[in-house]
């Protein structure tokens, strides 16, 4: 416990105020920007969700939305076909069957159109902040590298060791830390190990504390960890 208490403490100091970067303004549009979230980037979906809330600013609107229009809309995001087809049910369904309203119940919500466990988890801690981690892919490679689960394990095995090491006061908390960890630091091609101070518990094969890049405070941009080193390497030699 002593490791992921660490762990987290870390977190805390590089991510005091850890958040959902999804944009919304009620409970639908969280969790249709969850769905749309799939195979591409918060970012992108909120360039999308910006047009097409404006546009379509209810689930009337949304239900009742020529399918064309919305296929246009998400173009940017692939998969958009079958992702505005789930918006169109998503809207039906919260409607006809839900009073309009996102239920705090995981069999409700993973009975919607694109909605997985995943997306469900997501939207229960967001919206009623209950104590889920969703096991995306920064979740997955994050626990794997500092040694929390097997390389091995799938996204529900991970889920599952991740709520028994984590106090569940804990755990939505840990849940968004996680993941910006591994959006901003911990990131897939090029993580910042030099400058992590969980790098010595961290068991990822390829980490280099020589060639990260960093950014140093007033200066004018990222600046190698490589060209520090050759600098003091010759600076050595020339005091020699």
């Amino acid at each position: 416990m002593n490791k992921i208490n660490n762990i987290l403490k870390y977190l805390d100091e590089i991510i005091p105020d850890p958040i959902c970067e999804l944009n919304y303004n009620k409970d639908y549009e969280l969790l249709i920007a969850v769905v749309l979230s799939a195979q591409t980037t918060d970012r992108e979906v909120n360039k999308v969700t910006s047009v097409l809330f404006n546009k379509y600013s209810s689930l009337n609107t949304l239900k009742t939305a020529p399918v064309e229009d919305l296929i246009e809309i998400l173009r940017p995001i692939g998969m958009n076909h079958k992702k505005a087809l789930f918006v169109k049910q998503i809207a039906a369904d919260l409607i006809d069957l839900y009073d309009g309203k996102v239920i705090n119940d995981r069999k409700v919500l993973e009975s919607l159109s694109g909605v997985g466990r995943k997306t469900a988890s997501v939207v229960m801690t967001e919206l009623f902040n209950e104590p889920y981690i969703a096991v995306d892919t920064h979740v997955a490679r994050v626990s794997k590298r500092l040694g929390l689960v097997l390389e091995k394990d799938n996204v529900l095995t991970i889920e599952n060791k991740l709520t028994k090491l984590i106090d569940s006061d804990k755990l939505a908390r840990a849940h968004y830390q996680l993941i910006l960890f591994g959006r901003y630091y911990c990131t897939s091609p090029k993580p910042n190990c030099i400058n992590c101070k969980l790098n010595k518990i961290c068991k990822y094969e390829k980490k280099t504390l020589l060639n990260s890049v960093f950014y140093t405070p007033g200066s004018s941009g990222f600046v190698s960890s490589s060209m520090i080193f050759i600098v003091l390497v010759y600076a050595s030699a020339f005091s020699l």
